[in-house]
C-alpha cells in the first residue's frame, strides 16, 4: 500500500520521468509497428479488443465492402491471393482454389484467403451463410485476429462433412469500425436473405448501432469482442461470446481488493468511448461494492492531458492503484502513464492493454499490471483448441481468434438445431442451449451475455512475446 509519507518521493519522480521523456522517449510510441502472429509469440494485437475509433473510414459503396472472395478487403495481398479473388469473380472455382492454395503456401497466416478458399471450394454449391464485418481497412490486425477464429472453424466444419451435409460458406465485410458505416453493412447483410447469422461488429459503438438493425429485422448476431453493457438491452437475436463490461470490472475490483489489499484507485478512462465509459462505470460499481473507493477520474482523451500532472494528483490524494481503460485511440496516453508511473503505484488495465505496445513501451515500467482478458492460451495449455490453433497457424492466437471461434461455433450449433433465422435466434436463447467452443462449453444469459468470467494476465520478464516482457496467467 502507498503511504503518505512516500508521495513527495513519487512526485519528485514523476517530474524528473516527465523531463527525461522530453528528449526523445515519446517518439517511440507512435512508430512502433503492429505485431502480427509469430511462432511461440503470444500475439495480443496493436488494437484495443474493444475499439470504438474508426480511422480513415472510407466512402466505399456498401457492395464494394462485402465479399465472399470476388474481391480483396485488406490492404496486404499477393499475385496469387489477386488472381485468386479474380477466378471467383469469373465463376472459375478450380482455378480459384489452385491460386489460393498457392497464396496460402506463402503465407498461411492469411484468413481471408483460407476463407475464400473455402468459399471457392465450395463453388456453387448449396450452403449455409454467415458474415463477419471487421474493420479491415482500418484496423488490419484484430480484423484478421477475428477472421482467424471463424477461419479455422469454417475449415474444420467443412472438412468434417459440413453442418448436416451442408457446407458453410463466410461473407467478409469491411465496416471501417465506424457507426454510419456498420449500419450500412448490417442493412445489407439484412436485405441479404442468403446470410442466416452475423459474427460482429469489433467495437462497441460500432456493434451498437448495427444490433438495432439486427434485431429489427430479426437476424442473429453474436459480437466476439464488443463489451459495453448497452449491448445487453439491444433484443433477443443479439449475443455475445466476450464477457461483458460487467465481468471485467467484478474480476479486477476483486483482484485489487482482495489481492492487492488496496481501497483506494484513480480512473484513467476515454469519455469520448462508449466501450471505455462503460467499463469505468461497471468498475466504479463493483469496486464501491467490495469496499473501495474511486479517488479521481482523469479523461485520456483531454487534450491538455498530461500524465505527469495526474499522477501527482493521484499521488497527492493517496491512490494505490492506477487503473488503466483507455481503448484504441487513447492506448497511447496510457501507455504515458505507465511509463511515467514507474511502478510507483500499482496498475491494472481491461483488455485493452493487452497489446504488444504494452510490452514494447512499458518495458519495465509495466511489470506487475494485472490486466482483465477473456480467455489467454497459457491458461489451459492442453486445451484442444490451443493445440489445434497452434498447428492451424503456426503460432499462438489471442483471444480475439477465440472469441471469435467460439461464435462460429454458437451460429453452428444454432444452424445444426434449425437453418433460418429465426430458428437460430430460438436455439440460441433456450435456455438449455449449450456448444462447446475453444473456451469451454459456451452459454448464453437471457440478456445475451456470455455466461463466462474473465481471466487476469500479468506482466513479467520473459521471452514468448519477443518484447522481453509477457502477458502470463494470474497464478
Amino acid at each position: 500500500m502507498a503511504q503518505k509519507n512516500e508521495t513527495p518521493v513519487l512526485i519528485v519522480s514523476l517530474l524528473l520521468t516527465l523531463a527525461l521523456l522530453g528528449g526523445g522517449a515519446w517518439w517511440v510510441l507512435n512508430r512502433l509497428a503492429p505485431g502480427s502472429l509469430t511462432p511461440g509469440a503470444q500475439n495480443p494485437t496493436a488494437a484495443n479488443g474493444d475499439s470504438d475509433s474508426p480511422q480513415n473510414a472510407s466512402n466505399t459503396p456498401t457492395q464494394e465492402r462485402l465479399s465472399s472472395g470476388e474481391r480483396v478487403l485488406f490492404a496486404e495481398t499477393s499475385p496469387e491471393k489477386q488472381a485468386g479473388v479474380e477466378a471467383i469473380a469469373s465463376g472459375n472455382f478450380e482455378q480459384a482454389v489452385s491460386d489460393l492454395e498457392a497464396a496460402l503456401q506463402a503465407n498461411r497466416n492469411d484468413p481471408e484467403a483460407l476463407i475464400y478458399l473455402n468459399n471457392a471450394q465450395i463453388g456453387d454449391q448449396t450452403a449455409y451463410s454467415i458474415a463477419v464485418p471487421v474493420p479491415a481497412a482500418t484496423s488490419a490486425n484484430p480484423a484478421l485476429e477475428i477472421l482467424r477464429g471463424v477461419a479455422q472453424a469454417q475449415t474444420e466444419i467443412n472438412q468434417a462433412g459440413g453442418i448436416n451435409g451442408v457446407p458453410l460458406k463466410v461473407l467478409i465485410a469491411n465496416d471501417d469500425n465506424d457507426p454510419q458505416v456498420s449500419r450500412q453493412v448490417a442493412e445489407a447483410l439484412t436485405e441479404n436473405s442468403e446470410v442466416l447469422g452475423v459474427i460482429g461488429h469489433f467495437g462497441s459503438e460500432a456493434t451498437l448501432a448495427a444490433a438495432e438493425i439486427y434485431q429489427n429485422s430479426g437476424l442473429v448476431m453474436i459480437s466476439p469482442t464488443s463489451t459495453s453493457m448497452q449491448l445487453s438491452e439491444v433484443g433477443n437475436y443479439v449475443f455475445r461470446t466476450v464477457p461483458s463490461d460487467r465481468f471485467t470490472a467484478a474480476a479486477l475490483s476483486r483482484y485489487m481488493v482482495n489481492t492487492l489489499q488496496a481501497q483506494n484507485a484513480a480512473i484513467y478512462f476515454n469519455s469520448e468511448s462508449d466501450y471505455s465509459r462503460s467499463l469505468k462505470d461497471e468498475f466504479t460499481t463493483a469496486l464501491y461494492g467490495d469496499g473501495g473507493q474511486i479517488l479521481a477520474e482523469f479523461d485520456l482523451a483531454d487534450p491538455a492531458f498530461s500524465a505527469a500532472d495526474t499522477l501527482q494528483q493521484a499521488a497527492s490524494q493517496d491512490a494505490e492503484v492506477l487503473v488503466l481503460i483507455a481503448n484504441t485511440a487513447t492506448l497511447d496516453q496510457a501507455l504515458q502513464v505507465v511509463t511515467v508511473n514507474r511502478g510507483q503505484l500499482r496498475l491494472l488495465g481491461g483488455d485493452s492493454i493487452y497489446n504488444p505496445k504494452t510490452l514494447q513501451v512499458g518495458g519495465e515500467a509495466a511489470v506487475d499490471m494485472v490486466v482483465a482478458v477473456p480467455w489467454h492460451i497459457l491458461s489451459d495449455p492442453q486445451a484442444a483448441f490451443v493445440q489445434s490453433s497452434r498447428n492451424f497457424w503456426g503460432g499462438d492466437v489471442n483471444w480475439r481468434t477465440a472469441m471469435a471461434y467460439d461464435a462460429t461455433q454458437a451460429l453452428v450449433a444454432g444452424l445444426k438445431s434449425n437453418p433460418t433465422r429465426e430458428g437460430i435466434e430460438q436455439t440460441l436463447s433456450a435456455s438449455n442451449f449449450a456448444a462447446e467452443g475453444a473456451t469451454g462449453t459456451i452459454r448464453f444469459l437471457p440478456s445475451g451475455d456470455r455466461n463466462q468470467a474473465e481471466q487476469l494476465v500479468i506482466i513479467e520478464p520473459g521471452s514468448r512475446s519477443g518484447y522481453g516482457y509477457d502477458f502470463v496467467p494470474v497464478q
